[in-house]
């Protein structure tokens, strides 16, 4: 398993190796040991798995109180998978990181708490799988604009009236707006270190 540092030191890149023959093939796709000796001090709570078509784009979701570290695989198709350092105190805030997450290249991405997470559905249908490190919070969760200038994701979107978003997401609010309360939970309640 190779992991490296994404332009964001806090966000990791996993690469397994892959092991296949006429039959198929095994990868291991989290080993507690591995991941320590990177520096990801991760323990799971939740598993989730969402199927979305062409064209849909989820995020940029983040919880306040509960904020969630996300560790994300594609089993089936492709994404364009983004996060957003909201760690106001973090020497990359504000920053985004961008990788295709896919079945072919089986690669995964690892963002801790305080990121902001969304993606991109790239191919026909794509079946996206997370780990998370605290529970859903529908009460504390948030959503800043998937086209927000000041973060200026280059999404590879070329007609943005294409896109397919949920009613939260269209709605979603800037960063700017976001920043008073990003600042009373994410200043002191998440770690900076890469």
């Amino acid at each position: 398993m190779k992991i490296t540092e994404t332009k964001i030191p806090a966000v990791k890149l996993i690469e397994p190796k892959v092991f296949g023959d006429e039959r198929g093939f095994f990868m291991e796709t989290w080993n507690e040991k591995a991941f320590r000796e990177a520096g990801i001090h991760a323990t799971f709570v939740q598993d989730n798995h969402s199927r979305s078509v062409k064209n849909t784009l989820r995020g940029q979701h983040y919880q306040i109180k509960q904020p969630q570290g996300k560790f994300v695989r594609v089993t089936r198709g492709e994404v364009f998978d983004v996060a957003v350092d909201l760690r106001t105190g973090s020497p990359t805030f504000g920053q985004w990181v961008g990788e295709y997450l896919s079945e072919e290249n089986n690669r995964m991405l690892w963002m801790p708490p305080g990121f902001a997470h969304g993606f991109l559905v790239t191919s026909d249908m794509a079946d996206f799988q997370y780990k998370c490190t605290d529970f859903y919070a529908p009460e504390h969760e948030r959503s800043i604009r998937w086209n927000d200038p000041s973060l200026n994701v280059n999404w590879g979107v070329t007609n943005p009236e294409d896109l397919l978003l949920s009613g939260k997401d269209k709605d979603a609010q800037s960063l700017e707006e976001a920043m008073d309360e990003l600042t009373e939970y994410f200043a002191a309640k998440t770690e900076h270190k890469p």
